[in-house]
C-alpha cells in the first residue's frame, strides 16, 4: 500500500480494491484476445457491468485487466474519491478569483494549483518494473496478450500504453495515451495526431535529424493511468498532476537503454527509438468513434528492451461506439477541469460531454444569460478553449436546465429554438479521427442558442412562463403518496 495515505500503489492493488468492493469479476476459463475478448468486454460494459480480469488469455503470457474505469464509481475509487466532482472542488478552492480570464487563466489556474500542492515524482534507484529484462533478440511483444478488437482491424493493438517523451531541445516530459499497433515481434506503429505534444517532439527531432527516445508503460497506478489521458496545457508535466491528485509523490525510475524516466510500479516497459523519416502504414482500427479508421502512415517504435514485474497484469481498454469504458475517463475529465473552464470563461454554470458524443464531439453548457446574444459569445469562446476547440456542436441552454438531465435539454434544444435565428453556423479544426469532415483535421461546427430570447434580440412576442406545479400541492402528493397505492 502507498506510505502516506493514498490506497494504490500500483494496477495490482487497485484491481484488489475492486474485488473487494463487488467490482471486479475473475474470468478462469481462456479467452482468445483476438476478438472474443472485445465481445465479452463491450456486452459487460453495456450491462453496466463489472471490471474483468482475463486470467487464461490463449496468447501472452499475463492476465489481462479490462473495463477497469467503465463506470462513474470506479473512476472515483481509481481516484481515491467518494465523487468525482471532489476532485474539481479542490481545484476550484485553490484558484484565486484575481487570476486573469482566458487561456492564460486557466494555465496560469492548474500552475498555481500545482505549486500549492507540489509533490514531483521521486526517483528511485530500483523499481519492480525492472524485476524482468529482455534486451535485444529476446525481445518479443508476443509475451503480451495485445488485442485484436475489431475484425478488420490492422492486427494486434496495445491500446493502454502510457508513452513518455522529451522535446529534444527543451528537455520537457510529455506523457500521453496513444494506441500502439504492434507490426513485429519488436516494432510498434504510434499513433501520433497532429494536436498531441508528442508529435510536436517527434517533428523537432526530425528537423534536428535525430532519433526520437521513448518509453511505455503499460499498467499503472490507476492515477497516472488517468493522467496520461488528461487534456492539460503542455506546459503543465502529468506526473506533477498525477501527485496532486494522489496526494503523494510518484515514483519514477531511470529506464535501461534509453534517458527517460518511467512509474517505478509499472507492470510493463517497452524503450525504444524512433528514426528519423521512418513511417509504416498503421490501421484500420476500430476506434471510439464507432468506425474505422483509414490506413495512414505513422512513426516506427523500434524496441530495444522490455521490462516487467514477476508476475505482470496486462491493462487494456477496449473501443467502440458509446457506450464504452471511455465513458468514466471522459466524465472525469468533464468533471475534474469544470473549475479551470469556468475560470477561463466565466459565464459558464455547468457543461456536459456526452458519451453518445465521444465526449469532444458535444458540449451541452448552461449559462446565466445577461444579454443579447450571450449564447453566441459562449459558443465562440468555447471553440477558442485549447482541446475545447474541437468540439462540433455546443448546445447552450439557461441555468435552470441541468445539463445532465438529456431528456430537459433535448426538451430546450427540440422546442425552444428558432434554427433560422439561434442556429449558428462556423467552421474550424476537428479531431484526427472525424471522418464526417469533408477535409480532413477541419470541418462544419454548429452552437444552437436554447435559451430564453431577449426582446432586445429582436424576439418581440413575450416568452411565456413555462408550466410548474404549485409547491404546496407537491409536498401534499409527497407526503401522501403511499395513501394512493400507485
Amino acid at each position: 500500500m502507498a506510505a502516506r495515505g493514498f490506497p494504490y500503489t500500483d494496477l495490482k492493488d487497485f484491481i484488489a480494491a475492486l474485488e473487494r468492493a463487488g467490482e471486479l469479476r475473475r474470468i478462469d476459463v481462456p479467452v482468445d484476445p483476438t476478438l472474443e475478448i472485445s465481445e465479452v468486454v463491450t456486452r459487460t460494459v453495456r450491462a453496466g457491468g463489472p471490471a474483468l480480469l482475463f486470467e487464461r488469455p490463449t496468447r501472452g503470457e499475463m492476465p489481462v485487466a479490462i473495463n477497469l474505469f467503465g463506470t462513474e464509481k470506479r473512476m472515483a475509487m481509481a481516484l481515491g474519491v467518494d465523487s468525482l466532482d471532489e476532485v474539481g472542488a479542490r481545484i476550484g478552492a485553490m484558484i484565486k478569483p484575481e487570476l486573469p480570464v482566458g487561456w492564460s487563466g486557466i494555465r496560469e489556474g492548474l500552475g498555481k494549483v500545482m505549486q500549492l500542492k507540489s509533490v514531483p515524482p521521486r526517483k528511485v534507484k530500483t523499481a519492480p518494473c525492472q524485476e524482468v529484462v529482455y534486451r535485444g533478440e529476446d525481445v518479443d511483444l508476443n509475451r503480451l496478450p495485445g488485442l485484436q478488437v475489431w475484425p478488420d482491424d490492422g492486427g494486434i493493438f496495445h491500446n493502454y500504453g502510457l508513452t513518455h517523451t522529451k522535446h529534444p531541445e527543451t528537455g520537457k516530459r510529455n506523457l500521453g495515451l496513444y494506441r500502439l499497433q504492434q507490426h513485429g515481434r519488436n516494432t510498434l506503429g504510434m499513433h501520433w495526431q497532429i494536436h498531441k505534444d508528442s508529435t510536436a517532439h517527434h517533428a523537432v527531432a526530425e528537423r534536428l535529424g535525430q532519433r526520437l527516445p521513448v518509453a511505455i508503460a503499460i499498467g499503472c497506478d490507476p492515477v497516472v493511468s488517468y493522467a496520461a489521458s488528461a487534456p492539460l496545457p503542455s506546459d503543465i508535466d502529468e506526473y506533477l498532476f498525477a501527485g496532486f491528485l494522489r496526494g503523494e509523490r510518484v515514483e519514477m525510475v531511470d529506464c535501461l537503454t534509453v534517458p527517460l524516466q518511467v512509474p517505478a510500479h509499472a507492470q510493463i516497459v517497452l524503450e525504444g527509438y524512433l528514426e528519423p523519416g521512418e513511417r509504416l502504414p498503421e490501421g484500420p482500427f476500430g476506434d471510439h468513434t464507432g468506425f474505422y479508421t483509414p490506413v495512414e502512415p505513422f512513426p516506427v517504435l523500434h524496441i530495444e528492451a522490455m521490462t516487467m514485474q514477476r508476475k505482470p497484469v496486462y491493462h487494456s481498454i477496449i473501443t467502440s461506439k458509446p457506450p464504452q469504458e471511455d465513458h468514466g475517463l471522459g466524465k472525469a475529465t468533464e468533471r475534474i477541469f469544470q473549475p479551470l473552464l469556468k475560470l477561463m470563461i466565466p459565464d459558464i454554470v455547468d457543461y456536459d460531454l456526452p458519451a453518445a458524443g465521444v465526449f469532444h464531439n458535444c458540449a451541452i453548457v448552461s449559462i446565466r444569460k445577461r444579454y443579447p446574444k450571450h449564447a453566441q459569445k459562449v459558443m465562440n469562446a468555447i471553440w477558442g478553449a485549447h482541446l475545447m476547440s474541437l468540439t462540433k456542436l455546443i448546445v447552450i441552454v439557461d441555468e435552470d436546465c441541468d445539463v445532465h438531465d438529456y431528456n430537459e435539454v433535448a426538451f430546450r434544444a427540440f422546442g425552444n429554438v428558432d434554427y433560422a435565428r439561434d442556429l449558428l453556423l462556423t467552421e474550424g479544426p476537428v479531431d484526427h479521427l472525424d471522418h464526417s469532415s469533408y477535409q480532413q483535421f477541419w470541418g462544419g461546427k454548429a452552437g444552437v442558442d436554447a435559451t430564453r430570447k431577449l426582446p432586445t434580440e429582436g424576439y418581440t412576442r413575450g416568452w411565456p412562463e413555462e408550466m410548474t406545479m404549485a409547491p404546496e400541492v407537491t409536498a401534499l402528493v409527497d407526503k401522501r403518496w403511499k395513501e394512493y397505492g400507485i
